[in-house]
């Protein structure tokens, strides 16, 4: 029940941040406005009612539950400052436990996969506690500190060294096993679709951090290191380039309807 309330609290927040009333919420729903506030003072909403006033909102369930999420978590730490993020990236060692951590790896997890001493590893706890990533326990147990929606700086020293190092060797891969996959596609969006398609990989990512989340209760043995790159931009093939004509983009001009 407590979470449920969560869940009305984080509707009525973001009503009112899209600047919607209660009489906006009936009229949509084509019920009264004293029904719709008895909806919400009796929290019974069904999911088919839950997900209309979501589209109201443009919105999906899952963007409300991250709301909720969110709010829940405030005292968690969402990011690092840029230095930080360079602290962490100047160090492998410390890379790597940070990775681990984040992953719910323990110390005696990552110690017995990795030549890092037990004592070096503590240090790099100690590090990543002083941060406020974590919190490092008696007996040296970890516990994360970080919010759901956790990130790295954009275009900051993790994503940069990531970018610098990985990329490459990620994509050094025929992607034909059973468990890869790569699709590739291309059109011309206009900026409306561009950003819906945008939001939709937004969506995509959490869902991987919420079954990563589902499966960090899994032994480590039954988990898998993924890597997931979502990625879109506007581009063409420089390959064309040499058959394109002098001062033609490749976007056509809209013609005038002749008369």
């Amino acid at each position: 029940m407590a979470q449920t309330q969560q869940l009305i609290d984080a509707l009525k927040r973001t009503l009112k941040a899209h600047g919607l009333t209660y009489a906006d919420v009936a009229h949509h729903l084509q019920l009264s406005e004293a029904n719709v506030k008895r909806l919400f003072a009796k929290r019974r909403f069904t999911l088919e009612r839950l997900d209309q006033v979501c589209q109201l909102m443009e919105m999906e369930i899952s963007d409300l539950v991250q709301e909720m999420n969110d709010r829940a978590g405030a005292a968690a730490i969402s990011g690092l400052s840029v230095e930080q993020e360079a602290e962490i990236a100047a160090n492998l060692e410390l890379l790597l436990v940070t990775v681990c951590v984040l992953n719910r790896w323990t110390l005696d997890q990552i110690v017995e996969r990795f030549r890092i001493s037990e004592h070096r590893c503590i240090q790099h706890l100690a590090k990543l506690d002083r941060l406020r990533l974590i919190e490092l326990l008696p007996k040296n147990r970890v516990k994360l500190l970080v919010a759901r929606n956790f990130k790295w700086q954009e275009n900051g020293p993790i994503q940069r060294f990531f970018q610098e190092k990985i990329e490459a060797e990620f994509f050094s891969s025929r992607f034909d096993h059973t468990d890869e996959r790569l699709i590739v596609v291309n059109g011309m969006l206009a900026e409306s679709s561009n950003r819906v398609f945008q939001r939709k990989m937004e969506h995509l990512a959490r869902e991987f951090d919420e079954l990563n989340d589902d499966d960090a209760k899994l032994a480590l043995d039954d988990r898998t290191g993924t890597t997931v790159v979502i990625a879109m931009r506007p581009w063409s093939y420089g390959l064309f380039d040499s058959l394109r004509k002098a001062g033609k983009t490749g976007k056509p001009k809209n013609k005038k309807r002749s008369r």
